[in-house]
């Protein structure tokens, strides 16, 4: 073998061994490509859904909040509508006591209204511990749904 001959083989050789280096590199550089785009496609999804969670949580505290002053609304509602009926039962009793005629009438009708202003003082605070009761769980509703839904998701994950 010549001199020509063997700086051909060389030559053939080493182009040889570039190619194989070049496809090495370009199938390192691709799969490593690939690998950090599905890495970065992953990140991005992962902060999507952390996104949607925090707008899911918000959303249920706004929704808690929403049925807590609803319920307080109507208590009040409730309170303020039962002190004007007081006020007025009261006044109307007072009327009835000034124009009683003895002093057993006067024990009648107190006892009467005392008895009367009992019975509505404890039907009240029953409508009244109803409502609160209803709010409590309309507005706690919302939470335990993205508590569970949560925890749901965290078990999905192991």
């Amino acid at each position: 073998m010549d001199t020509a001959q063997t700086f051909t083989a060389g030559k053939k050789a080493f182009e040889t061994g570039a190619q194989a280096f070049r496809n090495t590199v370009d199938q390192f550089s691709g799969a490593s490509n690939q690998a950090f785009k599905e890495g970065v496609d992953k990140s991005l999804g992962a902060l999507n859904e952390i996104n949607g969670q925090g707008k899911r949580n918000v959303e249920a505290v706004v929704a808690s909040v929403t049925a807590a002053t609803k319920g307080a609304e109507t208590v009040g509602a409730q309170a303020i509508a039962f002190s004007k009926k007081a006020f007025d039962d009261y006044v109307a009793q007072t009327k009835a006591l000034t124009s009683a005629r003895s002093v057993q009438e006067v024990v009648e009708l107190q006892t009467g209204y005392a008895k009367v202003a009992i019975e509505g003082y404890i039907a009240e605070l029953n409508k009244a511990s109803e409502v609160v009761s209803a709010a409590m769980k309309d507005s706690f509703r919302p939470i335990n749904e993205r508590v569970s839904a949560v925890v749901e998701q965290v078990q999905a994950a192991r």
